[in-house]
């Protein structure tokens, strides 16, 4: 695949500054929550769930969709989603004109189906996450559309060090930041553009325990897949790392840190509460990871964490915090 530069991540933003949001960062002091965060730390946060399609996969679809032949475009595409990634590919399909058909897993919250539908996106329902994989590869292979994969490959990736680009326009101090893993779509696009532009930041994943594959990976030093995935972020739970995704990460992250469902139940309070945000587990994982397992590292510093995406109705948010 190729690699991500500087002048790709500009060709990029100029592709699809006219179709995204510019999302906002926001200053985090308070009460309540500052109080909790790393001693003498300067915090930021990149709200991209108010990304067009509710999160930043909006970015990475655009560019895999324009880069589509015109006969990819009239045969169709394909994914496998949790539900994010489902959206935004329905989102950016509907935009060029062309159809979607996506494998997601029975258990996707209905808020996330209804958005699809309402977009036009053909819905193949699974079992699990493992079996979407499967059906997305059959749809493929039976029907001939691309498959543009959650977060294996070079648009996603570059999509993603957009969003990094931006951050850093918005906040030029930062010495620390603090990302959510699934696949690796996003950290590995993110600390990639990250470390291009300022090569001494540090760049921290993290991951839910029942979700691992990639601090597995990244213990392992290659690309590791997890028998289960078991945890309430579903938008993070992809069941294995992959090369190009790895390696990309690997290059430019300082480490992979775990967290529990039940420290990203609290941050989703805490951001409810705080923030007056009603989030998805993955978009608290970020703030979960900096007054968690990164608490003391980050003393001191000036952080910048990431709220992902958030695509979830009252109902299940309310279930999970309860």
């Amino acid at each position: 695949m190729a690699e991500i530069t500087l002048a790709n991540i500009k060709s990029a933003q100029a592709q699809i500054k006219d179709s995204i949001i510019r999302t906002p960062m926001l200053e985090l002091r308070q009460s309540g929550l500052k109080e909790l965060l790393p001693k003498n730390c300067s915090a930021t946060i990149k709200l991209e769930l108010f990304q067009n399609a509710g999160s930043f996969k909006a970015r990475g679809n655009l560019l895999s969709i324009n880069a589509l032949s015109q006969e990819q475009r009239r045969i169709g595409v394909t994914a496998a989603s949790g539900g994010n990634h489902a959206l935004a590919l329905a989102w950016a399909a509907k935009a060029a004109g062309t159809t979607a058909k996506i494998a997601v897993p029975k258990t996707t919250d209905k808020l996330r189906l209804n958005g699809c539908k309402a977009l036009g996106a053909k819905l193949v329902l699974c079992d699990d996450i493992h079996a979407a994989f499967e059906n997305m590869q059959e749809i493929s292979n039976t029907e001939g559309r691309t498959i543009i994969h959650p977060f294996e490959g070079f648009n996603m990736s570059l999509g993603a060090a957009t969003c990094a680009a931006e951050m850093l326009n918005d906040a030029p101090d930062l010495e620390v930041v603090i990302l959510p893993v699934g696949g690796g779509g996003l950290i590995s696009g993110m600390a990639a553009a990250f470390k291009l532009l300022k090569p001494d930041i540090e760049v921290f994943g993290v991951e839910p325990f029942g979700a691992d594959s990639m601090f597995q990976s990244f213990r392992a030093g290659s690309p590791q897949s997890i028998n289960k995935v078991e945890t309430i972020a579903d938008s993070l739970g992809s069941p294995t790392a992959l090369p190009f995704s790895y390696a990309l990460a690997r290059a430019n992250v300082a480490d992979i840190v775990r967290v529990s469902d039940y420290q990203l139940r609290a941050c989703m309070s805490l951001m409810n509460i705080g923030l007056k945000l009603m989030v998805e587990p993955a978009c608290a994982a970020s703030l979960a990871g900096a007054i968690g397992p990164l608490k003391s590292y980050c003393e001191g510093k000036n952080i910048g964490l990431l709220a992902c995406g958030s695509n979830i109705s009252r109902a299940r948010f309310m279930q999970i915090i309860a």
